[in-house]
C-alpha cells in the first residue's frame, strides 16, 4: 500500500511491476474482509476499469503471506502469547 485514507475512503497501491499507482476504494477493501489498510502493507489485487473512466481500480485484495505489518492487523499472529521470552 502506498497509502490509505480511511477517513476519506480511498487510497493507492504501488504495483511491484513499476506501473502507475492503482486507486483502491473503501468498498473494495471492505468486500475483501478488511476494515482498512496501512501504508507499507503488501497486498495482491486484481484490477477492473473504473466506471467513471478514471483508470483501473483495485479489487479482490489479499494480504500477501509473510507481511509482518499485516499479520497482527489481520489477527494472524498466532505465535505471540503476550509474554516476553
Amino acid at each position: 500500500m502506498k497509502f490509505f485514507k480511511a477517513d476519506k475512503g480511498f487510497g493507492f497501491i504501488t504495483p511491484d511491476n513499476g506501473e502507475a499507482d492503482v486507486f483502491v476504494h473503501i468498498s473494495a477493501v471492505e468486500r475483501s474482509g478488511f476494515q482498512s489498510l496501512d501504508s507499507g502493507q503488501r497486498v495482491s489485487f486484481e484490477t477492473e476499469p473504473d466506471r467513471r473512466g478514471k483508470g483501473p481500480k483495485a479489487v479482490n485484495l489479499q494480504l500477501l503471506e509473510g507481511d509482518a505489518s499485516g499479520a497482527a492487523d489481520a489477527g494472524q499472529d498466532q505465535d505471540d502469547d503476550g509474554y516476553d521470552d
